[in-house]
């Protein structure tokens, strides 16, 4: 499915609810960015459409951001084995070589899911268009050695990457 370009001049004409329903998907399972964002319209451009959300994801407070990195999926955990993960997140895990890995590499991702959860109480969040399955796989080791709250700003560099990504392929500053 492509998904529909959007000018921001067309986002910003609109309500608050279609705003939310057509930005929100650019963060996993958190249209309460967009909608939270939709009061600072206008925006001139994706590139302060994307430093809007980034304050708003940034000012929440930890519990919300903390929820915000919750509401994503471990890196060829169930949900990309059971193939329900978002359109959006399964693009990219295939993108980075996670759809075409042997039992033993899914073995290793899962271990590593596992001891990231039991260390941080969240998934390992890594923006895997930016990367290949080498890179995630040291990415983990590394910031296993991190403690939480540097775990926290790193995953939520790794979810404004992500949500830039994905806001590039939703507008056209051009149209």
């Amino acid at each position: 499915m492509i998904t529909p370009r959007y000018s921001t001049v067309q986002l910003n004409s609109l309500a608050r609810e279609e705003f939310a329903r057509i930005v929100g998907p650019v963060f996993e399972h958190s249209p309460w960015i967009a909608e939270a964002t939709w009061a600072d319209r206008p925006f001139d451009d994706s590139e302060r459409l994307h430093i809007a959300l980034m304050r708003t994801v940034q000012t929440a407070g930890e519990e919300k951001q903390v929820k915000l990195i919750q509401a994503h999926p471990d890196l060829v955990g169930r949900a990309a084995l059971a193939g329900t993960l978002t359109p959006e997140s399964n693009r990219e895990q295939a993108t980075a070589g996670l759809g075409q890995l042997s039992p033993k590499e899914i073995a290793v991702f899962q271990k590593y899911n596992q001891a990231y959860r039991e260390k941080f109480g969240f998934p390992f969040v890594i923006c895997a268009r930016l990367n290949k399955k080498e890179a995630i796989l040291k990415g983990f080791e590394t910031r296993l050695k991190n403690t939480r709250a540097q775990e926290i700003r790193t995953a939520l560099d790794e979810i404004g990457k992500i949500a830039w990504l994905r806001l590039q392929d939703l507008i056209s500053d051009k149209c």
